[in-house]
């Protein structure tokens, strides 16, 4: 693929604002996760992996990677990719141009990021340089409108997790992660339970 430079970036997020471009619905987000769902069932049937329909093969690893940053792998569930969020996020791709425009403009930029700091493109760095470069952009309220193309970073670095968080979380992983047992008869309630009080670090009255 012909490297696309800071200016064609630029462009693409000129005539798509990462914000508007990057929303979506619930309706939307569990149309795409059941067609990831049944695309990647019918690519294990085949002995292959999925094949993306809009992303390209370099796009969809740089994908791969940074979903994986944000939703690692712990010791109660699996990762992003476990959960197939590439898959979900090739899928809300699809009949979207302004969503298509802002992701593959993203994703460019942040490749930029990395070549004009370490000389290669953000998946064929090492794990501290990537984390050094999404360091810079992870966090909204560091950057300011001065900095042009890190704030147009930020903000579609800001859509791309909360992307994530939708893939994931719509997932059977993500719903397992959550321990959701939906409406669920429970014969005596003896109120939230310890553990959980203590995380929040509250407590009932009178104890």
């Amino acid at each position: 693929m012909k490297p696309i430079t800071r200016r064609t970036a630029l462009k693409a997020f000129a005539a798509a604002p990462v914000a508007a471009a990057m929303a979506w619905t619930p309706a939307e987000a569990n149309q795409a996760q059941r067609r990831a769902q049944q695309a990647k069932t019918e690519a294990e049937k085949q002995g292959a992996p999925y094949q993306p329909k809009f992303f390209t093969p370099h796009e969809y690893a740089t994908v791969g990677v940074l979903v994986d940053l944000i939703i690692p792998k712990d010791e109660q569930s699996g990762s992003a990719t476990d959960a197939g969020v590439p898959a979900f996020m090739d899928f809300m791709m699809i009949d979207e141009p302004r969503r298509r425009t802002a992701m593959r403009g993203g994703l460019a930029m942040i490749d930029r990021l990395c070549a004009q700091r370490f000389d290669k493109r953000f998946v064929d760095c090492s794990d501290q340089q990537r984390r050094a470069v999404l360091d810079d952009i992870a966090f909204p309220a560091r950057a300011t409108p001065a900095q042009g193309t890190m704030s147009q970073a930020v903000a579609f670095f800001s859509s791309f997790r909360d992307l994530t968080a939708s893939g994931f979380w719509s997932s059977k992983i993500g719903v397992d992660d959550l321990k959701y047992m939906g409406n669920t008869y429970v014969r005596e309630w003896k109120g939230c339970p310890d553990e959980a009080l203590k995380k929040l670090g509250v407590s009932y009255e009178g104890d």
